[in-house]
This record gives C-alpha cells, structure tokens and sequence, in this order.
C-alpha cells in the first residue's frame, strides 16, 4: 500500500468516527487538519468540557491531541493490514490554555517506524504561535485485520 493510500485510509477512518460520533474527533474537538508522509496535524477549539479544576485546558486533553496526532504521523508510514498502539507518552506542558483560547494546533513527526516499534514527536501551538505542549511516543506495530 503507497502512503497516498494509507493516508485516504485513515481519512475515511476520521470521517467515519465523526459522522457515526465515534472517538475523540467527536467527544473532544479534534480534528485532522493535514496528514502527509510521516507527518500529521491536529486542531482543537477549546471548550469548558475540556476543562480542569484551575478553569485551563486539562493537561488530558493535550496529551489526547498529541498522542492522536503521533499515532497518525506513524499510521501513514506503516504496511498494509498494520497497526499500532502507544506504549509510551511522553509530554512536557510549558504554559497553560485559556478555554477561550480560539485553537490550538498539534504538529507530529516520525522519528523512527521499524517492524516491531515507532516513535515519533509532536508541539502543540497556540492560535498566538506559542508553544504550549511538546512530547514523544513509542508505538507497538502489530499486524491487525485482512489476509
């Protein structure tokens, strides 16, 4: 499978989940904005369901944004009937999110796909460009699904 394929893979896979209200496209807000090789973009508005005790974005929320746009950058660099779960997140919050702040953006890159693992890193912005979050993953790449 090209990657080209791969990406309108997951494509259909985000609508789906949106239109049937499935995942956290439709519970959270967030959204694909651009998939390419070995890299992915996520948007989310913020909202007062996204909320902690201190009235920000809850640090959940954007680990949630990261860890989705991470497993997409590596999605799009994987064979045909392969999967991947997260074995390890790691993220480092540098400031706070307003809930009235107008979007927040998340940018993920592969470092690494291999046969059995893939990491990968990703920053999420601000609508004011500043850096909010940054972080890594490990995914396990496991066959799933066809013949």
């Amino acid at each position: 499978m090209t990657v080209s394929q791969r990406i309108s893979e997951l494509q259909a896979l985000l609508t789906k989940g949106l239109t049937e209200g499935i995942g956290v496209g439709h519970s959270l807000g967030v959204q694909c904005a651009d998939l390419g090789d070995g890299r992915a973009v996520y948007t989310l508005k913020p909202n007062q369901a996204q909320a902690n005790a201190m009235l920000t974005v809850h640090g959940g929320v954007l680990s949630t944004l990261m860890d989705t746009a991470m497993g997409s950058a590596i999605f799009t660099r994987l064979p045909d009937h392969t999967g991947y779960t997260t074995l390890e997140l790691k993220v480092n919050f540098i400031r706070g999110v307003a809930l009235d702040d107008p979007e927040l953006r998340c940018t993920a890159t592969t470092v690494h796909v291999g046969r059995r693992t893939a990491t990968a890193q990703a920053e999420i912005h601000s609508a004011a460009g500043k850096l909010v979050a940054h972080g890594t993953c490990t995914c396990l790449v496991q066959p799933f699904g066809g013949a």
